[in-house]
């Protein structure tokens, strides 16, 4: 594996554009969410915590999340394609979340 890794964020916002939670990505920890929705798509390798899982899960009240927002920047800090995933999708889908936004 590289030793170059990306850094991917995302926020959550309600209607409003309050900030109701952030999350980053890891490549050493893991979540009982990302897990489910890994298997749920076919991916029960892909267990590392997503950004916008972690959002999801560190979000007090998601029934108020409205948007999210996602980025990601590469070693060198320059924006890339931040598309969620098909594993990030089926999570976001559980929410109320109507609106994706991504770089």
């Amino acid at each position: 594996m590289s030793s170059k890794r990306q850094q991917v964020t995302a926020i959550i916002y309600d209607k409003r554009g309050r900030v109701l939670s952030i999350g980053q990505n890891s490549y050493v920890k893991s979540h009982p969410v990302q897990a489910k929705h890994a298997k749920r798509v076919g991916k029960e390798h892909n267990i590392y915590l997503h950004a916008e899982i972690a959002a999801i899960t560190r979000c007090q009240d998601i029934a108020r999340a409205h948007k999210i927002f996602v980025t990601r920047y590469d070693a060198s800090g320059n924006p890339t394609l931040a598309k969620p995933c098909e594993i990030c999708c089926s999570a976001i889908s559980a929410t109320p979340i109507k609106i994706i936004e991504h770089t």
